[in-house]
């Protein structure tokens, strides 16, 4: 048979994907938890995630970009590397890089095929791998694909939890918790404890964990207890004097990096790995679409700020207002364009836009989302005035319009999704007013 196109192949893969269950796209509620399927998906491909040393970043809040600047600086340090996250925003390869380059199509394409034959092996013989999910299928597929390509080190970002994800399959040798926040209450638990203890199950017998979290918080307690049972180092880097989020991450980065170099792993020039490999460069390359990206767009002849972040639980929209409080252009009243899933907590992000003076206009991406109606009757109750617009385009055009009339700045929030659908265009009409 002709080979086809790639982007043809990945498109004829997904589409086998997309059969299976997809919990990114439905209620989570009823959602099946387990590490059976994908252990013996796995098997079957031959324990590709056995080929490398990773990496295992969870936490409510950074760990994306925590993962972006882990990737980059052992890239400058010379060391192949990949990373595996989610989601994505604008293309499924951005979830699997390589080296800092998103996977091509026809590899990803490649890698899928040969998870989707284990998953018709596994139906045939009745294994636990025949329940295997979409994200159990990118998983495995993304562990093939750092196994051929001869990757040393593999930076994983958890999916949702960690003790029960996919991607615990993984050997880490350092595992890292962010931070601990309300999110996935139906799944992972009601309290921060209870959620600490889900991410904590990343944690490996005598290896070492890096979070920020004290002992004497409640959540850090969980981690610091799991930590003594298992015979695992813990390291909790100082956040003194770090203001945002961007500053956090970057401290957290640099000891995991820091930690590495006590393992004797070393750069291209002879040098042991650290923190300092976190440089100028390395920030630049680990910037990330959808995650505190800033632009300046004209609207009623006046230069208007936008951010766009994907901030989806009130923890991570208080953070993000509060570092955008400190830049250039986001001071005063603010106009969030917000779109929220139906398993997320919709009260709670409301009141943070509040507290903060955001008037939100609240849109529709999908039927797994909270109807804009719903979202509108949730703010009349906080006394919080806002709008409805079901169309995210449309309702993003508005925003400008009163934010250029009004002095206001605008946001893009509430879901990565909603960034997807409108990033292309704030980024156009932000290098259009750079060009005048």
């Amino acid at each position: 048979m002709p080979m086809q196109e790639p982007h043809f192949r990945l498109a004829e893969a997904l589409s086998q994907l997309d059969q299976l269950t997809n919990w990114e796209q439905r209620p989570r509620g009823e959602m099946r938890v387990g590490l059976e399927p994908i252990v013996d998906l796995s098997a079957r491909l031959g324990d590709p995630h056995r080929a490398f040393r990773s990496i295992h970043v969870a936490g409510t809040k950074g760990k994306s970009s925590t993962c972006a600047l882990l990737e980059a600086g052992l890239r400058h340090a010379g060391i192949s590397v990949g990373r595996y996250a989610s989601p994505h925003v604008k293309h499924i390869s951005e979830r699997v890089t390589v080296n800092g380059w998103p996977v091509e199509d026809q590899v990803l394409a490649e890698a899928l095929f040969l998870a989707l034959d284990a998953l018709k092996a596994a139906r045939r013989d009745a294994t636990a791998a025949e329940a295997a999910t979409w994200f159990d299928m990118l998983t495995a597929a993304a562990f093939l694909i750092f196994r051929d390509a001869g990757i040393q080190w593999a930076v994983v970002e958890t999916g949702l939890g960690g003790r029960l994800d996919s991607t615990n399959i993984v050997d880490s040798d350092i595992s890292i918790i962010t931070n601990i926040g309300l999110e996935h209450t139906e799944i992972l638990g009601k309290t921060r404890a209870a959620i600490a203890f889900e991410k904590a199950g990343i944690i490996k017998s005598r290896t070492i964990v890096v979070t920020p979290l004290e002992a004497d918080d409640e959540a850090g307690a969980v981690i610091a207890k799991r930590a003594a049972e298992i015979d695992v180092r813990l390291i909790q880097p100082d956040f003194s004097g770090l203001k945002t989020i961007a500053e956090r991450n970057i401290a957290v980065a640099g000891a995991a990096l820091d930690a590495l170099g006590e393992f004797g792993l070393t750069a291209r020039e002879g040098e042991v790995v650290g923190g300092w490999l976190i440089d100028e460069q390395a920030k630049l390359d680990a910037n990330l679409p959808g995650r505190m990206e800033r632009f300046v767009v004209p609207a009623g002849g006046r230069a208007v700020a936008v951010a766009i972040d994907g901030a989806h639980v009130p923890f991570n929209l208080e953070a993000v207002l509060d570092d955008l409080s400190g830049m250039e252009g986001f001071s005063g009243p603010g106009i969030a364009v917000v779109a929220i899933a139906g398993d997320k907590d919709a009260a709670g992000f409301v009141e943070v836009m509040a507290r903060y003076g955001v008037s939100p206009i609240f849109t529709s991406v999908s039927d797994r989302f909270r109807s804009p109606a719903e979202l509108q009757a949730l703010a009349k109750a906080m006394g919080l005035e806002s709008e409805v617009i079901e169309d995210p385009k449309a309702a993003y055009e508005k925003a400008l319009d009163r934010a250029g009339a009004s002095g206001a700045w605008v946001i893009l929030t509430g879901s990565l999704y909603l960034a997807g659908l409108l990033r292309d265009h704030v980024m156009m009409q932000d290098a259009m007013s750079r060009k005048r």
